[in-house]
């Protein structure tokens, strides 16, 4: 996909949240008019608006952010595939997934207008609740590109096209309004809450008036996507939580309290790079989409491709989510902050922000080893790559030679940040690979 037809549809929110800059419909200086978009173009281009979406939707955490993410995924793979014979439906495959509107034989349909219709109607439903600025850049992009899209096609023909990508959308909904997502309340963080007066166990890490519950504990019981049930990649419990210097708990405590006092530049610059905070981002599960447009966009992928590598991925960073949460509710565990603040030094600070729910395992390690594990199988071991996911936020651009050598990096990034134990890194890449591998098992193309 050309920059032309992005650039010309609109849509730069910035991370401040302050301004949309539309440039819809006009010739850029220095470039050609917008070509008519590809059934591609539609749907690269509805992920990036997604994407500056989750920046600016107040109950986008990363858990939320994830569900929607896959949601839309396969919204887009199943109208994908409704008209490709080579590619499979997920129904029947996916948790609770029925059958999908089906196309009229012998009749013609518009793809992109199908895709586009698809993506439409399922932006503006999983991002409803964003604000006017989003808003403004759902209908402008709804609106923009079916004026596109509709140039010289017969009526009957967008119609149909039209309908049957909105039908798909509806059936997608309706599958998700009963997998214990669909309501977010009070940003995620339910109303009543009572502290355990045990040291071991979580406590709220800041001031803030809404952070002092956890964030969505219940999300452990959400219906997951591919993998059986929310425990399904259950984890062994953290070392035995101690306050003994030499134990192993207070060990793994005080490798944070060193790594943050003695961090290098180097370490620092990942930390910062994998934080992803919430507002200020697409959030971890949207930096893997991201690279992963961006993966794509390098090997040419067509639209199938595209479609079911998104699905894929989309499916992946939800379930890990839903396991990740399983395993923190489960344990419990106290962040690094109050334990060394209160055993060993009271002025110490990690140096990003300790995120308002339980330690083990690490969230980001369980979701980038979930999504290096679904991206390997497909991509390859050995496929390198740049993340440029923060270089308009000033961040330099980072480069890997495999998915799972980034996964790494972000997961030990938490432990640079103090807000992490190795156990929780750790363990929480191998249950992304556990996850992964439900994701992997999904069939996607017809068996010749």
């Amino acid at each position: 996909m050309g920059d032309t037809w992005w650039e010309a549809i609109g849509a730069r929110l910035h991370a401040g949240g302050i301004a949309l800059v539309l440039v819809i419909g006009a010739t850029l200086p220095g470039h050609a008019a917008p070509q008519t978009p590809t059934a591609r173009d539609v749907l690269v281009g509805w992920n990036q608006l997604i994407l500056e979406l989750v920046r600016h939707t107040p109950t986008y955490s990363p858990p939320v952010a994830s569900r929607a993410f896959a949601y839309l995924g396969v919204t887009a793979y199943e109208t994908v595939a409704s008209g490709d014979g080579e590619l499979v439906s997920l129904a029947g495959q996916l948790n609770a997934l029925e059958p999908l509107p089906r196309r009229a034989p012998d009749v013609v349909y518009e793809e992109a207008i199908v895709l586009h219709a698809a993506m439409r109607f399922g932006a503006n439903a999983f991002f409803g609740n964003t604000g006017p600025t989003g808003q403004r850049a759902m209908e402008a992009m709804g609106s923009r590109t079916m004026a596109m899209l509709i140039d010289g096609i017969d009526g009957d023909v967008v119609a149909r096209s039209t309908a049957l990508g909105t039908a798909i959308g509806q059936h997608i909904l309706q599958w998700s309004l009963d997998d214990g997502g669909a309501v977010v309340e009070n940003l995620g963080f339910p109303y009543d809450f009572e502290a355990v007066e045990d040291p071991a166990i979580w406590v709220p890490t800041n001031r803030v008036a809404v952070q002092q519950a956890p964030l969505l504990p219940g999300w452990r019981h959400n219906r997951p996507f591919a993998m059986p049930a929310g425990n399904s990649c259950a984890l062994p419990p953290p070392p035995t939580f101690s306050e003994v210097p030499g134990s192993a708990f207070h060990d793994e405590a005080m490798e944070v309290y060193d790594a943050v006092i003695n961090l290098s530049q180097e370490q620092e610059t990942i930390a910062r790079f994998w934080s992803d905070d919430p507002m200020l981002s697409p959030t971890p599960p949207g930096h893997w989409i991201f690279l992963t447009l961006d993966a794509l966009e390098g090997q040419n992928a067509d639209l199938a491709e595209t479609a079911d590598v998104l699905a894929r991925l989309g499916v992946v960073l939800a379930d890990a989510f839903i396991g990740c949460w399983d395993s923190k509710y489960q344990y419990n565990l106290v962040r690094p902050v109050t334990y060394l603040n209160r055993l060993v030094d009271a002025s110490w600070q990690p140096i990003l922000i300790t995120p308002p729910f339980p330690e083990y395992p690490s969230g980001h390690s369980t979701q980038s080893g979930a999504a290096a594990g679904m991206l390997e199988a497909h991509f390859g071991s050995n496929f390198a790559f740049s993340d440029r996911t923060h270089e308009d936020d000033g961040l330099a651009v980072r480069h890997f030679s495999s998915f799972w050598e980034a996964a790494e990096e972000a997961a030990i990034s938490r432990l640079y940040g103090g807000i992490h134990f190795r156990s929780a890194i750790e363990q929480g890449l191998e249950q992304g690979q556990c996850i992964a591998g439900f994701t992997n098992a999904l069939v996607t193309r017809a068996q010749s």
